[in-house]
């Protein structure tokens, strides 16, 4: 019997690059007090990204990111959440207006191939 293997399918609108950028994450946690952390992206996408907190969030929550090297901010919802290394989240979020450039980098459209080089041909005399 063969085993058949498929790709899963990128659902992603842009792809998602690794990136470590210092963010800061604030919010209001579910005593009604805000919050401000300091952390880094894992990975980013023109829509949103990955990282990693220490304080309680829930999915669908809406947060201010603030990228520590431009000083922007944008308003992103929390879209899910999993348990991490010593009692930390691995939170994923969307921007609510991704239009805003907020990583200052471009990125490949999504299903996109990635590019790849190659070597220069050998040529025989």
């Amino acid at each position: 019997m063969s085993t058949l293997h498929f790709r899963r399918v990128e659902r992603r609108r842009t792809a998602r690059v690794s990136v470590f950028a210092d963010l800061t994450v604030q919010g209001i946690n579910e005593r009604n007090e805000r919050f401000k952390v300091h952390t880094r992206s894992l990975s980013v996408s023109g829509h949103g990204g990955l990282t990693v907190l220490d304080v309680p969030v829930s999915v669908g929550q809406t947060l201010v990111i603030v990228n520590e090297k431009s000083k922007q901010n944008a308003e992103c919802r929390v879209v899910s959440l999993r348990t991490g290394s010593n009692g930390k989240t691995i939170m994923a979020f969307a921007f609510l207006a991704p239009s805003a450039n907020f990583w200052k980098m471009s990125f490949p459209p999504a299903g996109a191939k990635s590019l790849r080089r190659s070597l220069p041909s050998q040529a025989t005399a």
